[in-house]
């Protein structure tokens, strides 16, 4: 299986990287990609960028250069709810916009032409539930994608009042999947969580983690990776 795994920034990137020690390099356009093996696998890891716009337009970009049949997006996120802490890992089961809204006569949070809530590979959800069945630092469920760092509580507020039962916040993985859903692509998306906003002062947890990051962030996708074939 070709599988194409997307992150927002550097700093994910060479987290990615250190699970991918035999590497090439691959040009699209004035994007470099790097192409590898994790387990059976063939790989093709990248940055994407942050927000919305950016990530589009590189998954895109990647779908049509190198046609995986799957696409990660994995990195960091907020957790905006209380069974997710620094370090959990949310492996989504919906992704929705946290900032979409068409005017009247449509759903909140649904682009125009699609769903309110996107739906990942439910073959990486059937093995993510199989593998950590028994660890509670791995949870399912809904997150939510933005333009926005999201950092203060009257935001998460807001968010909750639209979608109560979003655990994560993040800028890129709805765009992401409406991307992969355009293209007819498979999605999945395996973030951990950096900060908690609105729990307490997260942009300084933020940065933190960053220091503090085991090697292994990214051990989560190369469980899953190794079961797919």
């Amino acid at each position: 299986m070709k599988i194409a795994i997307l992150v927002a920034m550097d700093k994910e990137l060479d987290l990615l990287l250190n699970q991918m020690p035999d590497r090439t390099e691959i040009h699209i356009d004035e994007t470099v990609y790097y192409s590898g093996k994790i387990g059976s696998n063939s790989i093709i890891a990248g940055k994407c960028g942050i927000g919305k716009v950016n990530s589009a337009l590189n998954t895109y970009r990647l779908i049509r250069d190198q046609k995986p049949d799957l696409v990660i997006n994995s990195g960091v996120a907020g957790g905006v709810d209380g069974s997710l802490n620094v370090g959990s890992i949310l492996i989504a089961d919906r992704v929705a916009y946290h900032d979409v809204w068409c005017g009247p006569g449509t759903e909140y949070g649904a682009a125009d032409g699609f769903p309110q809530k996107f739906s990942p590979s439910p073959e990486v959800l059937e093995i993510g539930k199989q593998i950590f069945k028994n660890n509670d630092d791995v949870k399912f469920g809904l997150i939510c994608s933005g333009d926005k760092f999201i950092h203060q509580a009257e935001e998460v507020i807001e968010i909750k009042n639209s979608f109560p039962d979003a655990l994560a916040v993040d800028m890129e993985s709805a765009s992401i999947a409406q991307t992969c859903t355009k293209c007819g692509v498979p999605f999945a998306i395996v973030r951990v969580m950096s900060d908690t906003p609105g729990a307490t002062e997260n942009v300084s947890q933020y940065m933190d983690f960053w220091s503090n990051a085991p090697e292994k962030t990214f051990e989560c996708v190369e469980h899953i990776i190794s079961k797919l074939n």
